[in-house]
């Protein structure tokens, strides 16, 4: 068998442009760059995202820009349709339902962001309590989480509305009496898995503390699940909001949102259709933004989808 002859020549390095090293290397990146990347290609969510800004915007510019009072009462000009004057038209008090819809709409919002806020911070603390210590600890937080979750929701909520005084923050509170139970649930399975891992022993070893670990290290790498939860636990929160101000619990007058401005128009609706309209769609419009947003983070996030 004939040998094969090798010479010096066939160890020399070949020549390599750098444009060719910079292709074959690539961008250093992280898991958080890497999901923004993809996020960014989802126009959809983009778009939503858009939505949302301009939405936020508008709840504090619209009624200034209308000249009109949310709550000024003028009879004479009782359910006007849209005109130059009143753009989206009047109600059945003569209030100007452009300025009441954009003051509406910081009330909605409002609701949606701080039930989202106050449930994930008592959801993500019972969460990764619960899922870190294990146990007996586990164990009789759970049961409490289920017992809680049990009791249909609505019903913890209308319960709450009827005994205590009707207001903003007793909406908001009675929202969130259960509202946590998922997050904490999310949370713990998250943290159950990630505590076995080898820099969580690490840094038991260098004598960290246990809440140390759970917010420095543990939360921090379930930040997806949790940004997915909260922005679908937003529009949640408004359409609840819009839901018992149907049965007349919602916000007080003379505060607007626009649950109750669609509970005040339903009555007319045969009648004077926009006064339903305008809200309504804003609703829908809202809900559908941050779930479009919800649904883009989640497989940009996840680890899976990787390029």
């Amino acid at each position: 068998m004939e040998q094969l002859k090798l010479n010096q020549r066939d160890f020399e390095q070949i020549e390599r442009k750098q444009e060719d090293a910079e292709k074959i290397s690539g961008e250093s990146t992280s898991f958080g760059k890497d999901a923004w990347r993809r996020f960014r290609k989802n126009k959809l969510a983009i778009a939503a995202v858009v939505v949302i800004v301009l939405l936020g915007i508008m709840s504090f510019i619209g009624a200034p820009i209308s000249g009109e009072n949310y709550f000024k009462n003028d009879l004479m000009q009782s359910n006007q349709p849209p005109s130059s004057e009143h753009w989206f038209g009047t109600d059945n008090l003569g209030r100007d339902v452009f300025a009441r819809t954009w003051y509406g709409a910081k009330i909605s919002l409002f609701i949606g962001l701080m039930a989202a806020f106050i449930d994930l911070i008592i959801g993500v603390i019972w969460g990764a309590v619960s899922g870190f210590f294990g146990g007996k600890i586990d164990e009789y937080m759970m049961r409490i989480a289920d017992i809680l979750y049990g009791v249909p929701y609505l019903l913890v909520v209308i319960l709450l509305m009827v005994i205590m005084p009707q207001g903003l923050w007793t909406l908001i509170i009675a929202m969130t009496i259960t509202g946590w139970i998922n997050m904490a649930r999310i949370v713990r399975g998250q943290v159950m898995q990630l505590r076995s891992e080898e820099y969580v022993m690490a840094s038991q070893s260098l004598g960290a503390s246990s809440s140390r670990i759970m917010f420095r290290h543990l939360v921090p790498n379930t930040l997806g699940p949790i940004l997915v939860t909260l922005t679908l636990t937003i529009p949640n929160a408004i359409f609840t909001e819009a839901f018992l101000s149907y049965l007349g619990l919602g916000v007080p007058a003379p505060l607007a949102s626009w649950g109750t401005m669609s509970s005040d128009a339903l009555p007319a609706l045969e009648y004077y259709p926009y006064q339903l309209f305008f809200p309504a769609f804003f609703i829908c419009l809202t809900m559908l933004a941050f779930n479009i947003i919800g649904d883009a983070m989640r497989d940009a996030l996840d680890p899976k989808e990787r390029k």
